[in-house]
């Protein structure tokens, strides 16, 4: 009862406030710890700006919705009503890296002459705002205007689109490195893909992301010659024509585009755009943002949902060896890789390209018997994971889903997807929804970034929208350590990644060279063994074969005792593209990962978090040689307490990995 009371003089005193703030057609909200002030201008056009504390995040940046029969929303807007709201609560996350989250922040929602109106939120850890219509019918969005204006030529993490999918631009494999660049040379008529970090200067960052893309187009950045330095948003138009194309012609190619982006309901929310605010760059190793912006849980129960690690194929080539059968795309094979993963607790494998044919999942190759292997991996305990491209799996999508989890088939992983129009955002929804009746699992490869859409469909357990481990095989010139001390504090705000880590071929900057069938990684095994702490993935690959694991089974048996979700995590310390260190705990356990590019650096971890009571450290670390041997590593196990510091040295491109556990 006194928490409703509070609520409501809450609410009213900003009602109160709200009247004046509209007659001089400016609205302000704050974060509830007052760094952080967003401002609305209502106008001959809508603008927001944004400032923490002393620093101008966001300079004056206009915002419109520009419908099909040619109305502005957002131009000469009149204010009807402001009503503001207060909210502190949390909710709980299974499938994430903690248990649960902190959902505080104070929200104002403007109502406008003409049937539409604006959400606006600040958080301690950011702001955002979104579009809403109350229009019957449908509506026809021809363009969106999302400026973010800046008054300094601030320096930018710039992840450009590359790898286009042949002529169309809005077509990629949403895998890009970072251009480290002034915010004034971001390259005229290109695009970038979100997250994009900012660096404000004295410490403090600022991200662009957007969440809750539902049936409407992704967001992608391009220059604003009209404001530089000034990004704003840019996005596909819905598909026309469509054929087969790209890589082996697996991709669902457009070839040519309406003059919209969407086509809608008339009364809905659309996406939200929002700034993240870091004082220092370890605060961007655990923020919540998309998670508290997307919409809650679709599924009513989610208890059969299993994430977990996965002992994957495609990347280490099928190559296994000392066997009395011919290693390949084979039940044979798959029976080998099936009896690795049971022996060192790996709840999956997935058959990827090739059990089937690429467009017509339900003709199998005949050297595969999938009921076999389904059937011999619940005598191990070992899900099945069957890979397919978009293409195929959207022919047949209740016909295969239905035959393949009748057979007992656990999930699927779902490549070349390759788009982020309005068509395919709302496709994937679509076989969210529909894998869940299923009690199938998803991983959508080939993908663009999370946006929310696990929280609402938690059965989607990983997206790649990364330029992952893959590329080693054919990339040799690509700086992987800078990239991977990168991706924490700018991809991985959007959610988790499907990296696929593992290597048990490492290799220092020298000696790295590309190589299909006997792949390797750039940086040392620690630096691999770090990847299962610090990178978010709910299902995560071990990308070597099982040859490679059981020549190595000290190293495996570690990463078999990693868990894929956790109840608390915990940033330790970290600096954009040099190094990071996070803490995770699960259950009574903790988990540590650090990373560091091809600097060697030395770092303290301070345990303070841990409990009372004596632990167990199990420590895998950077051996004495790492530098000329990426494969050199030291474990030792100490015993260890919360009064305790660590002192680690990693290699050039090195790691480390930790398990702490409580003596018992």
């Amino acid at each position: 009862m006194k928490k409703f009371f509070w609520g409501i003089m809450f609410s009213s005193l900003l009602l109160s406030a709200s009247f004046a703030y509209s007659q001089s057609n400016v609205i302000h909200v704050k974060s509830p710890n007052g760094k952080i002030v967003m401002a609305l201008e209502s106008g001959a056009k809508i603008s927001w700006s944004v400032k923490h504390e002393n620093t101008e995040v966001i300079a004056p940046s206009a915002i419109s919705l520009t419908l099909g029969n040619g109305v502005i929303l957002g131009n000469n807007a009149k204010v009807i009503s402001a009503k503001n709201s207060k909210v502190n609560t949390s909710f709980a996350t299974p499938i994430y890296k903690k248990k649960t989250v902190i959902d505080e922040y104070n929200q104002v929602v403007v109502t406008y002459k003409g049937d539409f109106g604006l959400i606006l939120r600040a958080y301690n850890d950011g702001v955002a705002y979104r579009f809403f219509t109350s229009k019957k019918g449908q509506i026809v969005i021809e363009s969106e205007e999302a400026d973010f204006n800046f008054s300094k030529d601030h320096e930018a993490f710039v992840p450009y689109v590359r790898d286009l999918r042949e002529k169309d631009m809005y077509s990629s494999a949403f895998e890009s490195m970072y251009d480290e660049i002034l915010l004034s040379k971001f390259v005229k008529d290109s695009l970038a893909i979100t997250p994009l970090l900012i660096d404000l200067g004295n410490g403090k960052k600022a991200a662009i992301v957007e969440a809750e893309l539902d049936d409407y187009p992704g967001m992608y950045l391009t220059r604003n010659n009209q404001t530089l330095p000034g990004l704003q948003g840019a996005f596909a138009h819905y598909p026309k024509e469509e054929r087969l194309g790209g890589f082996n012609k697996m991709n669902y190619m457009v070839s040519k585009r309406e003059p919209y982006i969407a086509k809608t309901s008339g009364s809905r929310n659309f996406p939200w755009r929002a700034i993240i605010i870091s004082e220092n760059d370890k605060d961007l190793l655990n923020n919540d943002m998309v998670q508290k912006l997307s919409a809650p849980s679709q599924i009513a129960d989610a208890s059969w949902i299993k994430p977990g690690k996965v002992a994957w194929d495609w990347w280490n080539d099928w190559n296994i060896s000392k066997v009395d059968f011919k290693a390949g795309i084979n039940t044979e094979t798959y029976k080998y890789y099936i009896d690795f993963a049971s022996k060192n607790h790996i709840e999956y494998v997935v058959l990827d390209e090739g059990w089937s044919e690429d467009t017509d999942l339900l003709k199998i190759s005949p050297s595969m018997n999938i009921e076999e292997l389904v059937n011999y991996g619940k005598q191990k305990n070992v899900g099945i994971i069957l890979w397919a491209s978009w293409y195929a799996i959207n022919q047949v999508l209740d016909d295969a889903f239905s035959h393949y989890s009748k057979m007992g088939v656990k999930g699927f992983k779902i490549d070349f997807i390759d788009r982020d129009d309005q068509k395919m955002v709302k496709s994937l929804y679509d076989i969210a929804k529909k894998a869940a009746s299923y009690n199938l699992i998803i991983d959508y490869h080939g993908m663009y970034k999370p946006t929310g859409i696990q929280r609402a469909y938690p059965n989607i357990v990983n997206f790649e929208g990364v330029k992952g481990l893959e590329n080693a095989k054919w990339t040799p010139n690509d700086d992987m350590p800078h990239y991977e001390t990168s991706i924490p504090f700018i991809r991985m705000l959007a959610g988790p990644l499907d990296y696929t880590p593992g290597a048990m071929r490492n290799a220092t900057r020298a000696d790295f060279r590309p190589s299909n069938s006997m792949p390797m990684s750039q940086g040392t095994r620690c630096h691999q063994l770090g990847m299962y702490v610090v990178f978010e993935a709910p299902l995560q690959m071990l990308a070597d074969s099982p040859t490679a694991y059981m020549k190595e089974q000290e190293s495996t048996n570690f990463i078999s005792q990693i868990p894929t979700t956790f109840d608390e995590t915990i940033a330790l310390d970290g600096k954009v593209g040099e190094y990071v260190a996070i803490a995770r705990r699960k259950g009574d356990s903790w988990y540590i990962g650090g990373l560091t590019n091809w600097s060697a650096r030395e770092m303290t971890i301070d345990l303070s978090f841990l409990g009372k009571g004596t632990y167990s450290a199990e420590i895998f670390k950077d051996g004495i040689n790492a530098g000329k041997d990426a494969t050199d590593y030291k474990r030792k196990i100490v015993k260890v307490v919360s009064a305790d510091k660590l002192m680690l040295n990693m290699a050039a491109g090195g790691g480390f990995a930790i398990i702490i556990s409580p003596e018992k």
